[in-house]
This record gives structure tokens, sequence and C-alpha cells, in this order.
């Protein structure tokens, strides 16, 4: 199994790649290629595809952990550079308007509409089920809340919006599983104990934003102490995670590594 960095706030060492906020993987496995969210700016995202030899038509299927600009901002440019088709499984809930009121209000949703990206050939699959979208790659469906999350922004009713389109992507190969989560709006503990009951395998890594900027110390010891009990191996917090709390996370759980664009993870 293969995972590659391809938009990521930073851009690590390889010239010709650019670092931009947001996220996006492309993740290998069983013999196919799942795109993990498409970063927040088309024109970044194809140009480190092209500087990485991932071309759009490669992809067999895109993954949308949830519907924030950071994530989907690049959907019309990958769909337009595509010749075919292109399946992509998300929550029912991720073309809700979004609104961050903080430090200006301003839109935080998807910059695009349904029929817009249908259009150019988009086929969008979407389910609050936990499902299998591809033989070993599982959507995690909508994620229980147990303890805290991380949930961010406000519907146009003034109303707290509870993220719940938030969602990961769980893939198998072999004895292994990887989880890879978007953002963490549903608290990376309630990500990693719902990834937990979805496969039987050991979870080799946990890999993406895990939304921990500004959080309290107390909660991140306790985010330790649950990964640790849940007998993850291994952290690639990136994106949302924050520089301090990563190097607390670092600090306290010991096997724990960063990512950027251009990384190859390899299980």
């Amino acid at each position: 199994m293969k995972i590659t960095i391809v938009f990521e706030n930073h851009a690590g060492y390889r010239k010709g790649l650019i670092g931009y906020h947001g996220f996006s993987a492309l993740v290998e496995a069983n013999g196919y290629r799942v795109l993990v969210d498409t970063g927040t700016d088309g024109k970044v995202l194809l140009n480190n595809m092209s500087e990485l030899g991932i071309s759009p038509d490669d992809i067999d299927a895109l993954f949308i952990t949830h519907g924030h600009y950071d994530h989907t901002g690049g959907l019309r440019e990958l769909l337009s550079a595509r010749t075919e088709a292109l399946d992509i499984y998300a929550h029912p809930g991720i073309f809700k308007r979004r609104l961050a009121l903080k430090p200006k209000k301003r839109e935080i949703g998807i910059p695009f509409t349904r029929e817009e990206l249908e259009e150019l050939g988009g086929k969008f699959i979407l389910s609050d089920k936990s499902k299998e979208i591809l033989p070993g790659f599982i959507s995690s469906g909508e994620i229980e809340r147990i303890t805290w999350d991380r949930a961010v922004g406000y519907f146009p009713d003034g109303s707290k919006d509870p993220v719940r389109d938030d969602m990961a992507l769980i893939v198998e190969e072999g004895s292994k599983s990887v989880v890879i989560t978007g953002c963490g709006h549903s608290g990376i503990i309630n990500i990693a104990i719902h990834s937990k009951k979805l496969t039987n395998n050991r979870i080799a890594a946990l890999i993406g934003g895990f939304h921990l900027k500004g959080i309290e110390r107390s909660l991140l010891d306790e985010a330790v102490k649950k990964l640790r009990e849940l007998e993850i191996e291994k952290l690639y917090p990136g994106h949302c995670t924050g520089i301090e709390e990563f190097a607390y996370l670092w600090s306290k759980f010991g096997n724990v590594e960063g990512i950027h664009v251009g990384k190859e993870i390899k299980i």
C-alpha cells in the first residue's frame, strides 16, 4: 500500500511542488488508486499531480471527507482534466452552505454547485452509512461522537455546524489497515474508535488533518492515551493539526511523522 500526499500546507523539499492550505492524498492499494479530497486550488492540485507523475485519468474513484472548500476546491479542475466520468463518494450533507464568522464572515463550503460538477463528469454516490466503495476501501460513514469533536463553522441561519458529513477512509490490504482523515472534525479519538470497529486488521497508520490547533493540553493527553489504547501504530498528522500540537504528539506518542506534498508513505 502506498499513500502519496498530493496537496498539503507544506511542500517539502522537491522542486516544482507547491504547498497550499488544504489536503489531498492518493491511496494505491489492492490494484486501485483512490484520491482523497482535492485541496483548495485546482491549479495547485494539477501542478502537484503532474510533478508527481499522477494523471487525472489514472484515478479510479474520489473520496471526499467533508464539504469544506480546502478539501473540495480542486474538484472542477480535476474533473475538467479527465476524459471520463469519475465516481465521487461522500456524505449527503457535503453541499450544505457553510460560513465562518471569524476573523470575518465568509463562505467555507464547496465552491461549486452539484449540477456544475455533474456536467463535468462527476458521479456523486452519497451515503452516510459505512460501505465498501472498492475492494479494500471502506467509507467510515457518519462517525459517532463519543467524546469531544472539533466541529467548526455555522449555517446561514446562525446555528452551529456540527460537520456531520465528516468521514474517514479506511483502507485494508493484507493484515494492515490505514485510516485517512481530511480534517478530523469528528474528533480524532472518535474517528479512531469508529474505524477500529470497521476493520479486523491492525491500524498501521492514521494519516491526515487531526484538527488539534489551539486545543487544551488535557485533551491532547487524552488523545495520546486513547490512540495508544487502540494500538494505532503510527501517526502522520498534517494540514490543520497545528505545529505546537504536532510537536506535543511527537514528544508524547513517539511514533509520529509529519507530512508534506510529495511524501510517500509505504505500509
